[in-house]
Parts: structure tokens; sequence; C-alpha cells
């Protein structure tokens, strides 16, 4: 009993949330503020002259007169998102014809070869620390690349005017969560964008979950990549998508001492707070762990304790043994 009530005792003091810091981020990490001011804001403001609203406005030159018309959806890129995204720093034609400045447009433009990740990230000192040529490997033996002919690229997930890295830390969990799961859910829940490159039937996503206990506060609380990825330590977020018969369906896969999740989601976290031989305590805080806060030595504490405990009541029994032998 006595060695029960010491372990619950250093439990509880463990299990108790605590501050860690965060990484220390660059200008180029941190979320965009009020106070930024792009160097190409007038040459980005002819292009969001149209493209950054519903609906814009031109000359007609052979009628003489002013045409309005509502801009495609798919062609709105918002000035404020931009801003706040990992491109905001660029002119629209440091990636796209410089033949756009012309209105309008020539309808060959349409057909010009778009940049991916791999073709500015590669071989740059300044991204090695991303890993974006392992990314690209990764990349090239996913689910997602054989639907490369039929119109699957990076911007399918990444769109590059909007898209921004969420630092993981015990902030903002849940955001990135929510973000990165919206990314997948673009595709998977939206046919609209997903017959674009598939001719199978609409799925509904919570059927095809069914077997899966607590799906709300799954969703919620893991990313989609948790379980439909093969985890790589060396790069921050897996891009190797497997087929949906190789996904994780095990509960003790991430409800377990060696959770899958210390090597994805809470990557940054274990690193932190896994110290002093104590093993996942970031997650002890939002989910149920088997076997958490196991610890070598609170395991030899506890023993010790237990032995101690063991040899006190030996020598009491021992000598009351011995004492009420020489009464008789």
């Amino acid at each position: 009993m006595f060695r029960i009530i010491i372990l619950l005792t250093l439990i509880n003091i463990i299990s108790l949330p605590t501050t860690s810091s965060s990484p220390t981020k660059t200008a180029d990490d941190k979320v965009q503020d009020s106070s930024f001011v792009s160097p190409f804001d007038a040459e980005n403001n002819r292009c969001f002259k149209c493209h950054g609203q519903e609906k814009y406005e031109y000359t007609n030159t052979t009628l003489s007169k002013q045409v309005k018309a509502i801009m495609c959806s798919e062609r709105i890129i918002h000035k404020n998102d931009f801003y706040t995204s990992n491109h905001r720093k660029f002119s629209c034609t440091d990636c796209h014809s410089g033949d756009y400045v012309k209105f309008p447009h020539s309808g060959e433009l349409r057909m010009e070869q778009k940049y991916n990740c791999i073709d500015c990230h590669g071989g740059d000192e300044k991204f090695a620390k991303y890993h974006f040529e392992e990314i690209d490997s990764e990349y090239q033996k996913s689910v997602h690349y054989k639907l490369e002919d039929d119109g699957f690229s990076c911007w399918k997930c990444h769109n590059p005017h909007t898209y921004k890295i969420s630092v993981r830390n015990e902030d903002n969990l849940k955001e990135t969560i929510a973000y990165d799961n919206g990314i997948c859910l673009n595709c998977h829940s939206n046919f609209s964008h997903f017959q674009l490159l598939t001719e199978r039937k609409e799925i509904n996503i919570i059927q095809k979950h069914d077997w899966l206990p607590n799906q709300t506060s799954h969703f919620a609380n893991v990313r989609c990549i948790e379980c439909h990825s093969q985890i790589n330590n060396n790069i921050p977020v897996s891009h190797l998508i497997k087929s949906k018969d190789q996904a994780v369906k095990l509960c003790n896969e991430c409800h377990s001492k060696n959770s899958i999740l210390m090597a994805s989601l809470y990557k940054f976290e274990s690193k932190e707070q896994r110290r002093d031989g104590f093993f996942n305590g970031i997650i002890l805080n939002v989910s149920y762990v088997i076997g958490a806060n196991r610890n070598e030595y609170l395991n030899l504490l506890s023993l010790v304790i237990f032995l101690c405990v063991i040899s006190i009541i030996g020598l009491h029994i021992y000598f009351r043994i011995r004492k009420n032998n020489r009464n008789y």
C-alpha cells in the first residue's frame, strides 16, 4: 500500500502541465503581422486588382466601355492570405510569366509549366534543414505520385499562394491538426476536387472510418497522416502516403509507451519533454496512453522503497518473535 501511495504521488507530480520553451522562430517562420510591407507591393497590386476579389472590372477597347465580370473562384487569391503565407516576399512574376503584366492575358499563358517545390527548394543550403530532396523522394513512392499524370502535384496539398508552416508547439497544436487535416479534406471530402483526379465514386469519410471508436475525438486530436503515412524521423512531416489497406488500425500503435505519435505529431514536444528518463510526457495531457510515464529511475526507486518496507516489516516480525520466545 505504501509503495502504491508513493508511486501515485510521483505520477501526479509528473503529470502536471509544464511550460516548455518554444523553438526560436526566424523572420521567415513567424506568421506575418500587420507591419510587413512587401517590396513588390505595387507590382503585385496589378494582379490583386482583379485576382484579389470576386468581381473585377476592365475596359473593353473594342466596345469602348467598362465591363464588370465575376472572377473564377479557383483564380481568387486574397491579398491578406498571400501576405501571411510562406511566399509573401515574392513578386507574382517570380513564379508566373512576365507576360501576365499585359491585359488581356494571352490564352497560351494558361499552358505555362508550373514550378514545383523541388525546383526552388532543392539543392539550396538555406533550406537544407527541411530535407526537401528526401521529401521529394518519399513523395515519389506515395499513392499521390501515381496521380501526377492525372494532374496531381505539390500544389494540390500546398497552395503556393496561401501555404504557411504552423510551428508545432503546445500553444497551437489544435490549430496545426485542423490546418493539416484541412489539406487532406480539401480533396477527400470535396467531391468537386476529388473527381478531377480519379474516376472513383464519391466517398463518405465518416462511413469509411466507421470502425474507428470515438471518431470525433480522433479527428480533432490527430492528423490524417498519422495513420496514413510512413513515419520518417529525418523530415518534419511524412510525405510517403500509403494505400488505405496499409493504414494504422491497431489502438496500441498510438496508445502505448512507444506511440508513433512521438515521432510525428508530438515530435517537437517529445524532444523537449523526454528528459530525465520520462516518456510520453506531452501526450498524457491530450490522450490516453497505455504504460505512459514509465521511468527506469522511478521503477528502481519504487523497488528500493518496496524492499525497505519489506525489510522493516521482516525485522519487526523477527524481533517480535525473539521477544515472545524470551518471555516463554
